[in-house]
């Protein structure tokens, strides 16, 4: 009984030796994103897209497209919020803000087993049919913000993470859809740097 135990341990275990090399060995990392923030006990979903650039360090900029333009720039100290619309910057203090779903993948996953309790989503199928592993992480440090990630990994493309989807302790969830992902482009810090706008009204940044 004990021998056919064995099989999916190992491939569990070889999954995150791949996912971990690709994580650990990246510095930046640009791609595409959909986004579908789910409010639980509203039963409402709102959708989103855009771009986002990562750097270690926490270094983060994510520039929504729909459904209005707003940004979200961390340079690992301070971390923005600029939303056009109403002419306003929310201004915070990084560490804290990026234990939220906007914060970095690649804090974390170059050494996912140090950080999240780890299985496969769905031990008999390991994937979710086009051949892709999905993994069901549990933060061994929980925050309100974060107490369950979902990561369906490409194995095409060394492990990257095509969707993430993200649970607060509300069980309200914020899928995320990356295409176009490119490993390792160069970004340039002035990406991840942010000067409000003349005239925006800068206000502290909340985390709930």
């Amino acid at each position: 009984m004990v021998i056919p135990a064995v099989a999916p341990a190992q491939e569990l275990e070889q999954v995150l030796d791949a996912l971990e090399a690709t994580y650990g060995k990246m510095t930046d990392l640009r791609a595409e994103f959909t986004q579908v923030a789910r409010n639980k006990s509203l039963g409402q979903d709102v959708k989103a897209e855009g771009t986002v650039y990562l750097k270690k360090g926490g270094k983060m900029r994510w520039d929504y497209k729909s459904p209005s333009p707003q940004q979200i720039v961390s340079d690992g100290t301070h971390l923005w919020v600029y939303t056009p619309e109403l002419n306003q910057v929310n201004k915070g203090d990084a560490p804290k803000a990026l234990t939220g779903p906007a914060g970095s993948f690649l804090q974390g996953l170059g050494k996912v087993r140090e950080e999240f309790t780890v299985r496969f989503l769905n031990p008999a199928n390991k994937t979710d049919g086009s051949g892709r592993p999905v993994l069901d992480l549990t933060p061994k440090k929980p925050t309100p913000l974060l107490t369950r990630l979902v990561l369906t990994l490409d194995p095409k493309e060394n492990y990257v993470v095509r969707q993430a989807v993200l649970y607060d302790q509300l069980q309200n969830t914020v899928t995320m859809s990356f295409s176009r992902v490119a490993v390792n482009p160069g970004l340039s810090d002035t990406l991840f740097a942010f000067t409000p706008p003349k005239g925006t009204a800068v206000v502290p940044l909340e985390i709930r």
